[in-house]
């Protein structure tokens, strides 16, 4: 086995014991929202995109209607179809098996690990390791969380509020380091998205200010053309 093709597994594994991780965060989280253990393994094996199952437990657990938190979790996964058109020739899977698989598992991980690697080969490799890793933790790991916040008392219950802003933070955190690429415009994008929902949280049902909030940082860090004023 060559050197970058051991370098490539060793990441992609890494990396997908790491997000996998969050999990628990996210099985905590949905207990509080008031969803049922096989309900919370449902969103993560079927959804299988954090920030949108954390915008809708969040929205839910909030006191939002069904409508907004699914609304916020589509806006927010909208962005895993601009992914899935970078990596679809890059990938290029056949069979529908194949190419539905695919589909389910392109996440920010998976696309960062396929993107950065050497070659297209060791692409698809990070890709498939990354998607089997994180996939295969992120559903035991929510399995243990709703498990675990189901046997917690009234008062570390009540605390499982912080679970969702927590977890949202520790995902983009990183993202707003100098060496990420374009972090002048996730900043932007952050502390927008921050102010929309703050300023309409005290007016608008519960969920609405994370619509309008995707809404606005959309257009905020939409790429300005060569040469615009």
């Amino acid at each position: 086995m060559s050197a970058a093709r051991t370098a490539t597994l060793r990441d992609a594994v890494g990396l997908g014991l790491a997000v996998g991780l969050y999990g628990v965060a996210f099985g905590a989280a949905a207990d509080a929202a008031g969803l049922d253990v096989w309900q919370a393994l449902a969103l993560s094996a079927l959804m299988f995109t954090g920030a949108s199952q954390f915008a809708l437990v969040g929205v839910l657990g909030a006191g939002g209607s069904g409508l907004a938190a699914i609304g916020s979790a589509l806006l927010l996964g909208t962005r895993n179809t601009v992914y899935g058109v970078r990596l679809a020739p890059l990938l290029a899977p056949r069979g529908p098996l194949r190419r539905a698989g695919a589909a389910h598992w392109v996440i920010d991980e998976t696309t960062a690990m396929a993107v950065a690697a050497p070659d297209r080969e060791l692409g698809r490799l990070a890709f498939w390791v990354t998607g089997a890793t994180i996939y295969l933790g992120w559903n035991l790991t929510t399995v243990i969380g709703a498990l675990g916040a189901s046997g917690l008392g009234g008062t570390a219950q009540a605390a499982l509020d912080a679970v969702v802003p927590a977890a949202f933070l520790a995902l983009l955190w990183p993202r707003l380091h100098r060496g990420w690429p374009e972090a002048a415009v996730q900043r932007r994008v952050a502390v927008g998205g921050a102010l929309v929902a703050l300023l309409l949280t005290p007016v608008v049902p519960a969920g609405v200010q994370v619509v309008a909030a995707v809404v606005a940082v959309a257009l905020a860090g939409r790429p300005r053309r060569e040469g615009a004023r």
